[in-house]
């Protein structure tokens, strides 16, 4: 096979994994390159996704977004976009074809670079003739101090320490439900949220790890985030959350408290209030060495990261990102650094290190690998043993540089596990583990409409009862089939149900996460969102992926008659809720990154909630608030509608309806307590997830080299 071809001005060479243009040569993953060489190979063509995948990854089980994962690489590297497509052209349903003239050739790419003096300024040329003298010294200057750097790494630098753990131990095994623990600055403490059974409130707690007593550190329940120790371990910060009185643009408002950790070992304490936010999102306050307080806030639709003062009463920010998001951030106060995860305006996931004033070090794109979904976000802890970050997917643990490069650890565990926080002096390190287990409950109209006496406790029979995570259900139009998500098999799948037997549809990866599920109007398929990619999924299992060039949130609806599905996606960081279109692939914005939830009713009109768990509908000029509704938003983020009528649960637990066409409101009747949200309902019956526990606990890995 030719190792070396041209595309258009864009010079391959597959010997070095390279693509140059002008002179400027980018490395490419070798599976990439595949796929456009055998793109080239069929210049012109329309080559199917199958085809690809068996040409390129053959023998090979691959991930369904792994191709996907290909060509957006290519594209970035051509200069290309989802949109133009001017180079790989995406054929709905079908495949990809290469729109570009192809060269076959052995001659190597034109590098050298001549340089001339024109009216006292440089010109470079591409063309290949003989370097001149000042080049050659030039080069021969530069690659003797490449040479000394390589030696000096060589022979000075360490090698990082391979990161393995020979025991767990579980520090909190209780009945309750603990959360955010970290280490005290000295690793004599560990620090918990300890929840009730609904994970509304929680009080702060300690435990002493060499006596194993553990300490209530706050006087009353509340609703506390996660924390973090003064630089001294003499202070606690954190967020406690309460409803605003007079709501403007959120439901609730975040106060910054602070804890004395001392006296709150002897006696619980009230937290002292330091700042209010009413009409901002802010979370995850962590304290600096300098004495301020690193947070992430909300502006607009996209997050930032700033530090306040305590001293002086001001904040300022330390990063942002006008075409882009800050996702997550974390700090090592040993080295004294900030490693910021983000998304860039290439839709791509970035580290980037900075210094606690908001000076930039380093900033580079994170490799994701085949063993992580394209689109899941990174959320990294600073690993002390060899100056590298560690993240959690769930079941997999992974190292990423400060270049942005990703290792898997180790084999995947058991259960799910997350928060890795390593211990001060590396040695060890904690993690929440244990499921979430939800529920399915069928019920019908009837009995929530005539139930003679209410009991808020009373237990419902679950549907197909597992002890792990079940939800998203959906009736299937027209047969008596129930979709629904479930973590029953050890990774959450698609799961059907002729509501006597289960069985699953799908088998995607480790780690996987379903952000919504739809069925086609015939009854036939599945559309279901999947590690943030959309799949189509047929009764016999059979699939077919969308390859959108954005991650997708959540998908709320699937119109499939018209070939058109109701999602949220991500754009350079902004929250879009949009109406994809399956068959062109174009995308038409339905909402501002404002909406909680959105559905179109029968006869097409477009009602979101919004972040005041608001109702909206279309407006002869701009969208209407649907007053009836103004109180009845509720605890859950979406509702349901079933023909031209909406359904939902209210924060008094009332099942109600309202229907659009005559604007008439009927509460149906009440549920208990334990509800989390109304999935589906037809004319006789509905379906609801309900939380039955919600088990956490600390424990520490010890780990060894």
């Amino acid at each position: 096979m030719t190792k070396q071809y041209w595309v258009d001005d864009f010079f391959i060479d597959l010997s070095r994994n390279q693509i140059t243009q002008k002179g400027q040569p980018q490395i490419l993953a070798p599976k990439a390159l595949a796929v456009l060489t055998y793109l080239a190979e069929n210049k012109g063509q329309v080559v199917s996704h199958d085809a690809l995948l068996n040409h390129v990854w053959q023998g090979s089980v691959v991930s369904p977004n792994t191709l996907q994962r290909s060509i957006a690489q290519l594209r970035k590297a051509l200069g290309d976009d989802g949109k133009n497509q001017t180079y790989i052209k995406t054929h709905a349903k079908k495949g990809y074809s290469l729109e570009s003239d192809v060269k076959w050739t052995k001659d190597p790419a034109p590098t050298d670079i001549n340089i001339t003096k024109n009216n006292g300024a440089l010109n470079t040329s591409t063309d290949p003739k003989t370097p001149s003298p000042l080049l050659k010294l030039t080069f021969g200057l530069i690659g003797f101090l490449l040479l000394t750097w390589l030696m000096y790494q060589y022979f000075h630098s360490e090698s990082p320490k391979t990161l393995t753990f020979n025991t767990i131990r579980s520090l909190t095994a209780t009945d309750d439900k603990e959360f955010d623990a970290n280490y005290s600055p000295n690793g004599d403490y560990i620090v918990f949220n300890r929840y009730l059974d609904k994970m509304c409130v929680n009080k702060l707690w300690a435990k002493n790890l060499k006596t194993q007593q553990e300490f209530q550190l706050t006087k009353d329940w509340g609703a506390y985030g996660a924390h973090s120790f003064s630089e001294d371990g003499k202070e606690l910060v954190f967020l406690a959350t309460e409803a605003c009185n007079e709501p403007v643009t959120q439901r609730n408002c975040y106060d910054l408290v602070s804890l004395d950790f001392d006296q709150a070992l002897t006696t619980p304490q009230d937290p002292k209030l330091i700042l209010q936010c009413q009409n901002s999102d802010v979370r995850k306050p962590i304290w600096l060495n300098n004495g301020c307080i690193a947070m992430l806030q909300r502006k607009s639709n996209r997050w930032k990261l700033i530090s306040y003062s305590k001293n002086e009463n001001e904040s300022t920010d330390l990063y942002e990102l006008k075409d882009g998001t800050v996702i997550n951030f974390t700090y090592s106060s040993q080295e004294d650094l900030i490693a910021v995860t983000s998304i860039h305006n290439d839709d791509q996931q970035y580290i980037d290190m900075l210094t606690p004033d908001g000076r930039l070090l380093s900033s580079n794109q994170i490799a994701i690998t085949d063993d992580i979904p394209q689109f899941r976000l990174i959320n990294p802890t600073f690993n002390p043993l060899n100056q590298q970050l560690i993240f959690s997917t769930g079941r997999q643990l992974f190292n990423l540089s400060y270049e942005g490069q990703v290792t898997k650890i180790s084999l995947p565990f058991a259960d799910r596990m997350a928060q890795p926080i390593f211990h001060p002096n590396g040695e060890s390190m904690l993690m929440l583990k244990g499921p979430y287990d939800s529920d399915i409950v069928l019920l019908t109209l009837d009995e929530i409409t005539n139930q003679s006496s209410f009991n808020p406790t009373a237990q419902y029979p679950s549907f197909q009862r597992t002890n792990l995570g079940d939800g998203q259900a959906k009736f299937q139009p027209n047969g008596d089939l129930i979709a629904f998500s479930s973590e029953r098999s050890g990774d959450q799948q698609l799961w059907i149900s002729d509501r006597v037997d289960s069985k699953p549809l799908t088998y995607f990866p480790t780690d996987t996460s379903i952000g919504g599920l739809d069925w086609a109007a015939d009854g036939k398929s599945i559309l279901v969102n999947a590690n943030n990619v959309l799949t189509q999924v047929y009764l016999d299992s059979k699939q077919q992926t969308y390859p959108l060039e954005h991650p997708v949130l959540i998908l709320f609806q699937w119109d499939s008659k018209n070939d058109t599905a109701l999602v949220l996606i991500r754009v350079q960081g902004a929250l879009k809720i949009v109406e994809y279109n399956l068959d062109n692939m174009e995308l038409n914005e339905a909402a501002d990154q404002k909406a909680l939830w959105a559905l179109k009713s029968d006869d097409g009109r477009f009602i979101y909630k919004d972040r005041l768990k608001q109702f909206w509908q279309p407006g002869p000029v701009e969208p209407q608030l649907i007053k009836p509704l103004k109180q009845q938003g509720g605890k859950a983020k979406s509702f349901v509608i079933n023909g031209n009528t909406i359904y939902d649960i209210n924060d008094a637990n009332q099942l109600w309806s309202f229907d659009l066409n005559t604007q008439t409101f009927q509460v149906i009747g009440k549920v208990t307590d334990a509800v989390d949200n109304l999935s589906d309902i037809n004319q006789e019956q509905l379906l609801m997830t309900i939380q039955v526990s919600a088990k956490k606990e600390v424990v520490e890995l010890t780990t060894s080299e």
